[in-house]
C-alpha cells in the first residue's frame, strides 16, 4: 500500500504533481543563481589578489628626474666644430634646458630649448645664435614675422617681433634678437617679455665679448 502524499501547510493539502514540480524548479533556479553569484564573488577575489600582486612585486621608486643637460660642455664642443664661442645661458634656479646642440643649415645654428624648472610655471625661451648671420635670417624661425619694434635691453639695442596669429601656429608668443659681432641672436618662445628680456640681460657679457671680438 502506498504511503499518502504529505499535507503542505501552506497548501492545508497535499501538493498535486505539478506544482511539486514547479516548487522543484524554482529551488532549482534559486540555487543556480546562488551558485553564479559566489562564483562571481570568487573571481572578483581572484582578480584582486592578482592586482596586489603585481602592484606589490613591481619596483618602485622615486619618479625619474630630468636629464641634466651639461650646455657648457656642449657649447664648448660647438665652438671647436664652428672656430666661434657658442653662448652659454646662466640659468641659476629658475630655469633647466631641456635640449642643446648645432642644427644644420645655412646658416648653422646653435639651439638651446629653456624652460623654468618649476612644475608651476609655464612656458619655454628657445635661444637661437646663428652662425654667421644678421637680423634676415630671423623670420626662417618665426614663421615669415620680420621685426617690427626695437627694445634696449643691457644697453644693447634688440629687435621685437610682433608675433600675432602666425607665433600662435608655433605657440610662440614673444621673439626679440640681436647681432652679436658676426652672428645673430634670436630669443623667443611662450613666455613673457619680461621673462625673456631677464634672459637676454644674462647674455648680455658673452653677446658683448662676441661683438668686440669681431
Amino acid at each position: 500500500m502506498s504511503k499518502p502524499a504529505p499535507i503542505v501547510a501552506e497548501l492545508g493539502r497535499p501538493e498535486t504533481p505539478e506544482e511539486t514540480a514547479a516548487r522543484k524548479a524554482e529551488a532549482s533556479r534559486i540555487y543556480r543563481s546562488s551558485q553564479t553569484v559566489r562564483s562571481l564573488i570568487a573571481a572578483l577575489i581572484a582578480t584582486l589578489a592578482v592586482v596586489a600582486v603585481i602592484v606589490f612585486a613591481v619596483p618602485r621608486g622615486e619618479p625619474a628626474s630630468n636629464r641634466d643637460i651639461d650646455v657648457a660642455r656642449i657649447a664648448a664642443d660647438v665652438e671647436t666644430t664652428m672656430g666661434s664661442p657658442a653662448l652659454v645661458p646662466e640659468l641659476g634656479d629658475f630655469w633647466r634646458v631641456n635640449a642643446a646642440g648645432l642644427t644644420d643649415g645655412s646658416p648653422v645654428v646653435w639651439d638651446v630649448t629653456i624652460a623654468p624648472a618649476a612644475e608651476k610655471e609655464r612656458g619655454f625661451v628657445k635661444l637661437a645664435q646663428a652662425f654667421g648671420a644678421d637680423a634676415s635670417w630671423a623670420p626662417q624661425r618665426l614663421n615669415g614675422v620680420a621685426a617690427t619694434d626695437t627694445v634696449t635691453i643691457g644697453g644693447r639695442s634688440w629687435d621685437v617681433y610682433d608675433l600675432g596669429e602666425r607665433g600662435a601656429e608655433q605657440n610662440l608668443t614673444y621673439a626679440i634678437g640681436t647681432q652679436a659681432g658676426d652672428d645673430y641672436v634670436l630669443l623667443y618662445g611662450s613666455r613673457s617679455a619680461a621673462s625673456t628680456a631677464e634672459l637676454a640681460e644674462s647674455l648680455i657679457p658673452q653677446i658683448d665679448a662676441l661683438s668686440e671680438a669681431s
